[in-house]
């Protein structure tokens, strides 16, 4: 008997504040890694997929960005006014 399935983590990289797309209203935005891997016998193996998107904590309206964006607006919060870089795992089953 061989038992496979998937896990899903979600690591915060970085609190932005931005204008909402959706709300327009300046809030701040969790920005967010979702990485879905590959387990073997509850052995989380290698990353099937991996995306990246923005919350806004007035309206919790998420949307989807590029890794490249994602990179772009980390290094902007980290060089902005006390910027910490974020980076802790919290680990959920399903999205």
């Amino acid at each position: 008997m061989i038992i496979f399935g998937t896990k899903g983590y979600l690591y915060q990289l970085a609190i932005l504040t931005l204008v909402c797309g959706q709300c327009g209203n300046p809030a701040a935005h969790t920005l967010r890694k979702r990485v879905t891997k590959f387990t073997l016998f509850f052995v989380p193996l290698f990353p099937i997929s991996t995306k990246y998107l923005t919350q806004c904590t007035f309206c919790g309206a998420e949307q989807k960005v590029t890794k490249e964006q994602a990179e772009q607006l980390q290094t902007q919060n980290a060089s902005g006014p006390g910027g910490q870089p974020y980076g802790q795992p919290q680990q959920h089953d399903r999205f």
